[in-house]
Protein backbone atom coordinates (compact mmCIF):
# COMPACT_ATOMS: atom_id res chain seq x y z
CA UNK A 1 0.00 0.00 0.00
CA UNK A 2 1.34 3.42 -1.05
CA UNK A 3 -0.16 5.14 2.26
CA UNK A 4 1.50 8.92 0.17
CA UNK A 5 -0.53 8.54 -2.84
CA UNK A 6 -3.47 7.18 -0.94
CA UNK A 7 -3.35 10.51 1.25
CA UNK A 8 -3.08 12.79 -2.08
CA UNK A 9 -6.08 11.07 -3.33
CA UNK A 10 -7.95 11.91 -0.15
CA UNK A 11 -6.91 15.00 0.49
CA UNK A 12 -7.50 15.90 -3.46
CA UNK A 13 -10.95 14.61 -3.22
CA UNK A 14 -11.99 16.90 -0.44
CA UNK A 15 -10.25 19.95 -1.76
CA UNK A 16 -12.40 18.91 -5.00
CA UNK A 17 -15.30 19.32 -3.05
CA UNK A 18 -16.18 15.30 -3.64
CA UNK A 19 -16.13 14.54 0.18
CA UNK A 20 -18.34 11.79 0.96
CA UNK A 21 -20.25 13.06 3.83
CA UNK A 22 -22.99 10.48 5.92
CA UNK A 23 -26.05 10.90 4.30
CA UNK A 24 -27.87 11.49 7.58
CA UNK A 25 -25.70 14.65 8.25
CA UNK A 26 -27.88 17.43 6.03
CA UNK A 27 -29.82 18.73 8.67
CA UNK A 28 -26.39 19.46 10.96
CA UNK A 29 -25.14 20.90 7.38
CA UNK A 30 -27.82 22.67 7.00
CA UNK A 31 -28.17 23.87 10.24
CA UNK A 32 -24.44 25.26 9.87
CA UNK A 33 -25.44 27.62 6.84
CA UNK A 34 -28.46 28.73 9.01
CA UNK A 35 -25.94 29.65 11.70
CA UNK A 36 -23.86 31.83 9.10
CA UNK A 37 -27.20 33.52 8.37
CA UNK A 38 -27.17 37.19 10.61
CA UNK A 39 -31.30 36.87 10.75
CA UNK A 40 -31.79 33.25 11.89
CA UNK A 41 -34.11 33.49 14.52
CA UNK A 42 -34.31 31.16 17.56
CA UNK A 43 -37.60 29.20 16.91
CA UNK A 44 -36.53 28.44 13.24
CA UNK A 45 -33.07 27.13 14.41
CA UNK A 46 -35.11 25.39 17.14
CA UNK A 47 -37.36 23.64 14.81
CA UNK A 48 -34.24 22.73 12.37
CA UNK A 49 -32.28 21.23 15.06
CA UNK A 50 -35.71 19.21 16.60
CA UNK A 51 -35.78 17.90 13.06
CA UNK A 52 -32.75 15.67 13.76
CA UNK A 53 -33.20 13.13 16.41
CA UNK A 54 -29.24 13.14 17.09
CA UNK A 55 -28.42 16.79 16.86
CA UNK A 56 -31.28 17.72 19.32
CA UNK A 57 -30.73 15.13 22.01
CA UNK A 58 -26.84 15.68 21.91
CA UNK A 59 -27.59 19.80 21.87
CA UNK A 60 -29.82 18.89 25.00
CA UNK A 61 -27.34 16.76 26.57
CA UNK A 62 -24.74 19.57 26.24
CA UNK A 63 -27.05 22.05 27.50
CA UNK A 64 -27.15 19.92 30.63
CA UNK A 65 -23.77 19.50 31.72
CA UNK A 66 -21.90 21.25 34.36
CA UNK A 67 -19.99 22.83 32.24
CA UNK A 68 -23.44 24.62 30.69
CA UNK A 69 -25.68 23.89 33.61
CA UNK A 70 -23.62 24.77 37.01
CA UNK A 71 -26.63 25.64 38.65
CA UNK A 72 -27.63 22.03 37.81
CA UNK A 73 -31.46 23.31 36.24
CA UNK A 74 -32.15 20.47 34.03
CA UNK A 75 -34.02 20.86 30.61
CA UNK A 76 -35.98 19.01 28.33
CA UNK A 77 -36.88 20.96 25.59
CA UNK A 78 -34.71 22.04 23.04
CA UNK A 79 -35.36 26.00 22.21
CA UNK A 80 -34.41 26.55 26.07
CA UNK A 81 -31.22 24.71 25.27
CA UNK A 82 -30.68 26.74 22.14
CA UNK A 83 -30.70 29.76 24.33
CA UNK A 84 -28.46 28.33 26.64
CA UNK A 85 -25.80 27.47 24.37
CA UNK A 86 -26.06 30.58 21.62
CA UNK A 87 -24.90 30.09 18.45
CA UNK A 88 -21.04 29.53 18.63
CA UNK A 89 -22.04 26.31 20.46
CA UNK A 90 -24.38 25.02 18.34
CA UNK A 91 -22.03 25.65 15.45
CA UNK A 92 -20.02 23.18 17.31
CA UNK A 93 -22.61 21.01 18.51
CA UNK A 94 -24.04 20.96 14.10
CA UNK A 95 -20.04 19.73 13.45
CA UNK A 96 -19.76 17.15 16.03
CA UNK A 97 -22.78 15.37 14.63
CA UNK A 98 -21.12 15.41 11.24
CA UNK A 99 -17.89 14.17 12.37
CA UNK A 100 -19.49 11.69 14.96
CA UNK A 101 -21.53 10.51 11.33
CA UNK A 102 -18.41 9.61 9.70
CA UNK A 103 -17.72 6.64 12.09
CA UNK A 104 -20.75 4.80 10.58
CA UNK A 105 -19.08 5.17 7.58
CA UNK A 106 -16.46 2.92 8.40
CA UNK A 107 -17.05 -0.58 6.49
CA UNK A 108 -15.73 -3.13 8.86
CA UNK A 109 -16.16 -3.66 12.92
CA UNK A 110 -12.28 -2.93 12.78
CA UNK A 111 -12.54 0.29 11.32
CA UNK A 112 -15.62 1.33 13.13
CA UNK A 113 -13.92 -0.04 16.81
CA UNK A 114 -11.15 2.52 15.89
CA UNK A 115 -13.34 5.52 14.84
CA UNK A 116 -15.15 4.91 18.22
CA UNK A 117 -11.66 4.92 20.43
CA UNK A 118 -11.25 8.58 17.78
CA UNK A 119 -14.63 9.92 19.03
CA UNK A 120 -13.57 9.30 22.54
CA UNK A 121 -10.45 10.87 22.38
CA UNK A 122 -12.17 13.67 20.70
CA UNK A 123 -14.62 14.28 23.07
CA UNK A 124 -11.86 14.65 26.02
CA UNK A 125 -9.59 17.01 23.99
CA UNK A 126 -12.71 19.11 23.60
CA UNK A 127 -13.82 18.90 26.93
CA UNK A 128 -10.55 20.05 28.25
CA UNK A 129 -9.68 22.40 25.74
CA UNK A 130 -12.80 24.08 26.74
CA UNK A 131 -11.65 24.49 30.47
CA UNK A 132 -8.12 25.06 29.54
CA UNK A 133 -8.79 28.34 27.32
CA UNK A 134 -10.83 29.74 30.39
CA UNK A 135 -8.36 29.02 33.39
CA UNK A 136 -5.02 29.02 31.74
CA UNK A 137 -4.61 30.59 28.05
CA UNK A 138 -7.63 32.92 28.46
CA UNK A 139 -8.55 31.99 25.25
CA UNK A 140 -12.22 31.89 24.07
CA UNK A 141 -13.75 28.69 25.78
CA UNK A 142 -16.30 28.24 22.76
CA UNK A 143 -13.30 28.90 19.83
CA UNK A 144 -11.38 26.36 22.52
CA UNK A 145 -14.39 23.63 22.42
CA UNK A 146 -14.90 23.95 18.65
CA UNK A 147 -11.46 23.68 17.67
CA UNK A 148 -11.00 20.25 19.83
CA UNK A 149 -14.00 19.02 18.25
CA UNK A 150 -12.80 19.34 14.63
CA UNK A 151 -8.96 18.94 15.97
CA UNK A 152 -8.97 15.13 14.54
CA UNK A 153 -11.40 15.42 11.97
CA UNK A 154 -9.14 14.22 8.86
CA UNK A 155 -8.65 11.15 10.89
CA UNK A 156 -12.20 10.64 10.49
CA UNK A 157 -11.95 11.33 6.97
CA UNK A 158 -9.54 8.75 6.61
CA UNK A 159 -11.29 6.09 8.18
CA UNK A 160 -14.48 6.88 6.76
CA UNK A 161 -12.78 5.75 3.22
CA UNK A 162 -10.09 3.21 4.32
CA UNK A 163 -12.45 0.72 2.59
CA UNK A 164 -11.48 2.40 -0.96
CA UNK A 165 -7.62 1.71 -0.04
CA UNK A 166 -7.30 -1.59 0.80
CA UNK A 167 -4.80 -2.14 3.88
CA UNK A 168 -4.36 1.57 4.84
CA UNK A 169 -5.21 1.42 8.34
CA UNK A 170 -2.97 -1.48 8.41
CA UNK A 171 0.23 -0.58 7.22
CA UNK A 172 3.29 1.66 8.90
CA UNK A 173 1.16 5.09 9.29
CA UNK A 174 4.30 7.63 10.33
CA UNK A 175 3.31 9.24 6.94
CA UNK A 176 0.22 10.33 8.44
CA UNK A 177 1.91 11.69 11.27
CA UNK A 178 4.52 13.56 9.01
CA UNK A 179 2.52 15.14 6.78
CA UNK A 180 -1.00 13.09 5.91
CA UNK A 181 -2.39 14.28 8.57
CA UNK A 182 -2.14 18.09 7.96
CA UNK A 183 -2.70 17.68 4.30
CA UNK A 184 -6.11 15.70 4.48
CA UNK A 185 -7.18 17.95 7.78
CA UNK A 186 -6.81 21.33 5.39
CA UNK A 187 -8.68 19.78 2.97
CA UNK A 188 -11.75 18.43 5.04
CA UNK A 189 -11.65 21.72 7.65
CA UNK A 190 -11.93 23.63 4.18
CA UNK A 191 -15.07 21.87 3.18
CA UNK A 192 -16.72 22.07 6.02
CA UNK A 193 -16.24 25.77 6.87
CA UNK A 194 -14.12 25.82 9.24
CA UNK A 195 -13.25 29.59 10.50
CA UNK A 196 -9.69 30.80 10.08
CA UNK A 197 -8.99 31.02 13.77
CA UNK A 198 -9.76 27.71 14.18
CA UNK A 199 -7.45 26.10 11.18
CA UNK A 200 -4.69 28.06 12.79
CA UNK A 201 -5.01 26.41 15.68
CA UNK A 202 -5.10 22.84 14.25
CA UNK A 203 -1.76 24.15 11.87
CA UNK A 204 0.37 24.88 15.70
CA UNK A 205 -1.29 20.98 16.91
CA UNK A 206 0.18 19.19 13.80
CA UNK A 207 3.57 21.72 14.19
CA UNK A 208 3.64 20.20 17.88
CA UNK A 209 5.52 22.83 19.23
CA UNK A 210 3.93 24.20 22.77
CA UNK A 211 5.02 27.55 23.59
CA UNK A 212 5.63 28.16 26.92
CA UNK A 213 3.70 29.54 28.56
CA UNK A 214 0.95 28.33 26.88
CA UNK A 215 -1.13 31.91 25.35
CA UNK A 216 -2.65 30.83 21.99
CA UNK A 217 -5.75 28.62 21.47
CA UNK A 218 -2.86 26.43 19.22
CA UNK A 219 -1.20 26.16 22.49
CA UNK A 220 -4.71 25.00 24.20
CA UNK A 221 -5.32 22.86 21.70
CA UNK A 222 -1.86 21.11 21.90
CA UNK A 223 -1.78 20.98 26.19
CA UNK A 224 -5.83 19.30 25.85
CA UNK A 225 -4.33 16.71 22.91
CA UNK A 226 -1.23 15.93 25.34
CA UNK A 227 -3.36 15.55 28.35
CA UNK A 228 -6.00 13.70 27.08
CA UNK A 229 -6.90 10.33 28.95
CA UNK A 230 -7.41 9.18 26.01
CA UNK A 231 -4.88 9.36 23.51
CA UNK A 232 -5.72 9.38 19.39
CA UNK A 233 -5.34 5.44 17.98
CA UNK A 234 -4.04 6.47 14.69
CA UNK A 235 -1.34 7.84 16.74
CA UNK A 236 -0.70 4.75 18.71
CA UNK A 237 -0.57 2.94 14.90
CA UNK A 238 1.82 5.51 13.38
CA UNK A 239 4.23 4.96 16.33
CA UNK A 240 3.64 9.12 17.57
CA UNK A 241 2.70 7.96 21.07
CA UNK A 242 2.82 11.39 23.83
CA UNK A 243 1.84 9.03 26.79
CA UNK A 244 5.39 10.08 28.36
CA UNK A 245 4.82 13.34 27.83
CA UNK A 246 2.06 14.14 30.19
CA UNK A 247 3.56 13.90 33.54
CA UNK A 248 6.19 16.71 32.35
CA UNK A 249 3.72 18.91 31.99
CA UNK A 250 2.86 21.59 35.25
CA UNK A 251 2.58 24.84 34.02
CA UNK A 252 2.01 27.64 36.79
CA UNK A 253 -0.69 29.08 36.39
CA UNK A 254 -1.01 32.83 38.93
CA UNK A 255 -0.17 30.85 41.39
CA UNK A 256 -1.78 27.23 40.87
CA UNK A 257 -0.17 24.39 38.94
CA UNK A 258 -2.13 23.03 35.77
CA UNK A 259 -3.29 19.93 37.22
CA UNK A 260 -4.76 21.35 40.25
CA UNK A 261 -6.96 23.53 38.12
CA UNK A 262 -7.68 20.01 36.15
CA UNK A 263 -8.69 18.27 39.23
CA UNK A 264 -10.86 21.38 40.21
CA UNK A 265 -12.32 20.39 36.81
CA UNK A 266 -12.38 17.29 36.85
CA UNK A 267 -16.23 16.95 37.13
CA UNK A 268 -16.87 19.95 34.48
CA UNK A 269 -14.49 17.47 31.78
CA UNK A 270 -16.12 14.85 32.49
CA UNK A 271 -19.75 15.74 32.44
CA UNK A 272 -19.14 17.25 28.97
CA UNK A 273 -17.13 14.42 27.33
CA UNK A 274 -19.95 11.99 28.52
CA UNK A 275 -22.49 14.71 26.97
CA UNK A 276 -20.09 14.44 23.66
CA UNK A 277 -19.84 10.20 24.15
CA UNK A 278 -23.63 9.86 24.79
Amino acid sequence: MDIQAALNTLAAEAARGDMVFPTHADIALRVQRALDDPDCAIDQLSKLISAEPILSAKVVSVANSVAYNPSGRAMSDVRSAVSRLGFNTLRTMATAVVIRQMQGMAQSPEHRALAGRLWEHTAHVAALARVIARRVTRQDPEAAFFAGIVHEVGAFYLISRASAFPGLLESDLEAWHDAGEAQVGRSVLSALGVPENIRAALETLWAGYLAMPATSLGDTLLLADQLSPVESPLAELSGMSNKGMRADIDLLVDGETLSSILAESAEEVASLSAALNA
